[in-house]
């Protein structure tokens, strides 16, 4: 059994947060009295969880459920010393790409040189655990923030970088775009429990309440009756 697979549980919250949120924005109240509860997994073993976000990086879905299995086929526990001393050209065997083999070994290594340190991050503010894991190779801010959610179990955090969340911004509080004013707005609103709001906004955007609809204009294909030269 892999290690990781020990490690699963879901997002921890509770109603003490949901009462927060409500009392904050009636409107997210509301969504999230109809959504109800919501269980998503995390990982709380933050390197293996570092290997699966790399691979899934601008693969499918189905395509890294794919390649993960097979690595832990291949590996069974995920941790620096296997990942570090496996030959590159088997795990690019099994479908991860040159570059983030190398993302993949270069931070195992480091952990295992004591260059990184995982454990130490538990002990740092949010916005020092999202400087330091985007300073890692092939971790973006992005990545950061999900990992912070889905492994670190922090509750407070919203991406502006994930795209979904924009979307369930949009669709709730019907919003033709969320800009970087409105983002600090509704990030203001939802403190100190942005990460559940964002399970929420997820689930929004995802179209499970029907009569929320995207206000977002659509790009209209241009007829060529239309284009004007200069």
């Amino acid at each position: 059994m892999s290690k990781s697979s020990k490690t699963l549980a879901n997002f921890a919250y509770d109603d003490t947060h949901i009462a927060h949120l409500t009392e904050r924005c009636p409107k997210l109240g509301e969504a999230i009295t109809q959504i109800g509860k919501i269980e998503r997994p995390v990982n709380t073993d933050l390197f293996s969880e570092l290997m699966r976000t790399i691979i899934a990086q601008q693969i499918s879905a189905k395509a890294e459920i794919t390649i993960w299995r097979r690595m832990q086929d291949l590996l069974g526990d995920i941790i620096p010393q296997s990942v570090a001393q496996i030959d590159a050209n088997t795990l690019q065997s099994i479908g991860i790409s040159h570059r983030k083999v190398g993302y993949m070994q270069s931070i195992a290594n480091d952990i295992l040189s004591q260059n990184i340190k995982l454990n130490e991050l538990c002990l740092l503010s949010d916005a020092e655990v999202k400087a330091r894991l985007s300073s890692f190779r092939g971790i973006g801010e992005w990545t950061a923030e999900m990992l912070m959610i889905f492994s670190m179990n922090r509750l407070n955090v919203l991406s502006y970088g994930d795209l979904a969340i924009h979307r369930g911004l949009r669709m709730l509080y019907r919003h033709r775009e969320i800009t970087p004013a409105l983002f600090a707005k509704y990030q203001r609103r939802f403190h100190p429990y942005n990460s559940v709001a964002s399970l929420y906004l997820w689930q929004i955007a995802s179209g499970v309440i029907p009569e929320l609809t995207d206000p977002k204009p659509k790009n209209k294909p241009i007829n060529p009756k239309q284009r004007t030269t200069k």
